[in-house]
């Protein structure tokens, strides 16, 4: 689950794409249960006790003890960096989402060409087309790249930027309407840095062995990639150190992933006459021309401006052959991964250093994968007519909306929030609203464009689509309808400035969700780790900053902002003494905002399930389990999962989640319910003590 805010894009919580696919509360029909080698898939359960692992002490080690039998037996696919929840989950939706595809790609020649349907099946055909791409190589990349080539002026050199960002290619900065954060109705035309080739700023300023490897390795790739395209050896070597030198200097002016966090760090409204006098070395207006802004900008924020000043020096810094031989790398970087063989291997193995998987995913399963991220509410409409009911998603409202009157109640309760801060706690409650399952009013493709080939073309004309459809939208009133992710996406989010949670229809399956199940199992599974902990979001480290209609507003009285930071910081503490992989620690400020909607989660579901059981009456065990305990078993198997070091190094510096089992065994072992529902005495490590327990929600 995910935590949105206006200066970042989506962080996807179980690390898989943005593209992973679909799901939904009933079984799947049977084609849907058959795996790419035609094996069935077995059904997965909120709760199996299959994967307990019963010889384990659960007083010591929750997780293993929850998902050991599991942990024991499994092994991660080649193609894959993790296993677990998620990856089980996706695998039958793709299975799914597949059928929708190939249905529409059979359908494709005989529907009208303005028809979203032809268009969704024309675009995953040219993907699938694999002929086609080794026979063009490189060639659908010869226009952009003699356009880089032909930079030969400052003002030219701003175009070409632009001109990248409308294809969907991230270099130097990054633009993007998003709400104001003191009109919450409207849009602004916000900036942000951007342009890095390597996941995060830290891989430039860090300094030992590992560091410098990696950044041999980048070097390395950068060569490579450019030497396909057609460079000489020594030439593309020059143009790799070039490009790395550059991309540095933008690293070390740029925020880290911690500062990136704090909502007034980032909040720096100006005019537009003040963003020239930062950057002035920039175009404005040729590049507001270029990227398709048709009134005057007046007003907007910039993120960092140290960023944007040390931006704009460099271009005029660096000679235009370094800024030529950065934008060849990144236009060929993005196209990658649809043009021929030697480019996908190239792309494929320097992305191994930080997801260690050893094998590429079936052609199927990236072409359905970028479907969903580039065109994917004409995806989602088709495959929610299939799969996903009108009943389905009134039941998973049902359990949230439960969870939303928990919260509630031990918002009344606490002891240490003054009356004020406490009323407009209850009244963002009031007004945060949730969207489940799908959108209500669905995109429309009627402008889109989508050729018979080459597919990396159809890539870069739905990117200028959906830049089209949103980068206009400065000055104008905010689109409350509109989704930030899929609807096949096994994930969720909350957005501040919107005051909502959302959770796509991919969300709301088992092992999540299973409307066969028991109460307390779905209250440990949809209501904490999901429910309950994108409603924290609202109230966490960065949410309290925003009020009940998604303003930057400080609501709290000063004595309760300093009694909520004392209490953060103890899980700050608490975090910071967990290893995540190697000798790396976790960082406890980085992952604040996750742990804390991991306890509030926790213990709001959990209050949601007693205040159940009481009206309902309480069952006896199942498999041999309490209710109490089977909801701290559902909480638990939703972070099952199993991943490589590769990618826990990598999520060491880019991740704001903790490690799936520190979200196990670190929320559970502050709650003395948990201690209660498993007889674990103090002393034991499940059982902190109650003096360094943080008490926010």
């Amino acid at each position: 689950m995910s935590y949105r805010t206006p200066s970042r894009a989506l962080c996807l919580l179980l690390l898989f794409p943005s593209i992973v696919a679909a799901g939904m509360l009933r079984p799947l029909p049977a084609l849907a249960q058959a795996d790419a080698a035609g094996l069935t898939l077995p059904p997965l359960k909120v709760v199996d006790p299959a994967y307990i692992d019963r010889a384990a002490n659960a007083c010591r080690d929750f997780d293993e003890f929850a998902n050991g039998a599991w942990l024991k037996r499994d092994t991660i696919k080649a193609a894959y960096s993790s296993s677990g929840v998620a990856r089980d989950m996706s695998d039958r939706n793709e299975e799914a989402v597949r059928a929708v595809l190939d249905d529409a790609m059979r359908q494709a020649p005989r529907l009208p060409l303005a028809s979203t349907e032809r268009k969704l099946g024309t675009f995953y055909r040219t993907c699938m087309d694999s002929t086609a791409a080794e026979r063009e190589g490189v060639a659908p990349m010869r226009p952009a790249l003699a356009e880089i080539a032909r930079i030969l002026t400052p003002a030219r050199l701003t175009s070409a930027i632009a001109r990248l960002h409308t294809g969907g290619t991230d270099v130097a900065f990054r633009y993007s309407p998003q709400a104001d954060p003191h009109d919450a109705a409207r849009y602004l035309a916000s900036f942000y840095q951007g342009g890095l080739g390597l996941p995060d700023r830290d891989y430039y300023t860090n300094r030992g062995p590992a560091a410098d490897s990696l950044r041999t390795a980048y070097v390395e790739h950068i060569a490579r990639l450019l030497g396909l395209a057609g460079e000489t050896r020594a030439s593309a070597r020059a143009d790799a150190a070039r490009v790395l030198a550059l991309e540095t200097e933008l690293a070390k002016s740029s925020l880290t992933r911690v500062q990136l966090r704090d909502p007034a760090a980032t909040d720096h409204p100006m005019s537009i006459g003040q963003l020239r006098g930062i950057a002035p070395e920039i175009d404005w207006p040729a590049y507001f021309r270029v990227i398709g802004v048709a009134h005057p900008v007046e007003r907007v924020n910039v993120s960092s401006p140290t960023f944007f000043a040390r931006l704009s020096e460099l271009m005029v810094e660096r000679p235009l052959a370094d800024w030529r031989a950065y934008l060849r790398y990144h236009t060929l970087a993005e196209a990658a991964p649809w043009l021929s063989t030697p480019f996908v291997r190239e792309d494929f193995d320097f992305k191994t250093h930080f997801t260690g998987a050893r094998a590429l995913l079936p052609r199927w399963k990236r072409c359905l994968r970028a479907t969903d991220a580039l065109i994917g509410e004409a995806l989602g409409e088709a495959y929610v007519n299939r799969t996903f009911s009108p009943q389905a998603r009134t039941r998973a409202r049902q359990v949230i909306d439960d969870i939303r009157s928990a919260f509630g109640e031990r918002v009344r309760r606490l002891d240490w929030m003054s009356d004020s801060t406490r009323a407009h706690a209850l009244f963002k409650l009031a007004q945060m609203h949730e969207k489940v399952g799908y959108p209500d009013r669905w995109r429309d493709y009627t402008s889109l464009e989508v050729t018979r080939g080459p597919f990396v073309l159809n890539v870069q004309r739905a990117n200028a689509f959906e830049w089209g459809r949103t980068a206009n939208r400065p000055g104008t009133s905010m689109d409350t309808t509109e989704w930030d992710m899929t609807v096949p996406t096994v994930n969720a989010y909350y957005d501040p400035t919107k005051n909502e949670m959302v959770f796509p229809a991919g969300a709301l399956q088992p092992q999540t969700f299973d409307d066969a199940a028991d109460d307390a199992a779905n209250y440990g599974s949809l209501g904490a780790s999901w429910a309950g902990h994108e409603l924290t979001h609202g109230f966490d480290d960065e949410g309290r900053h925003y009020d009940a209609h998604g303003n930057l507003k400080d609501w709290w009285i000063p004595a309760d902002s300093l009694r909520f930071t004392r209490e953060a910081q103890k899980v700050v503490d608490q975090f910071d003494r967990y290893i995540q992989v190697d000798t790396f620690h976790v960082n406890g400020r980085l992952t604040l905002g996750e742990n804390i909607a991991d306890l509030g989660g926790l213990l709001t579901a959990y209050d949601a399930l007693e205040g159940l059981l009481q009206r309902k009456g309480r069952p006896g065990p199942i498999d041999g389990f309490t209710p109490e305990q089977r909801f701290f078993l559902g909480y638990a198997q939703s972070w099952r999962i199993h991943t490589r070091p590769e990618a826990m190094r990598n999520r060491v510096t880019t991740d704001p989640h903790a490690p799936e089992v520190w979200r196990v065994n670190g929320p559970l072992s502050n709650m003395p319910a948990f201690a209660q529902a498993f007889g674990c005495k103090p002393g034991d490590p499940m059982v902190r003590p109650a003096e360094v327990v943080a008490h926010i929600w």
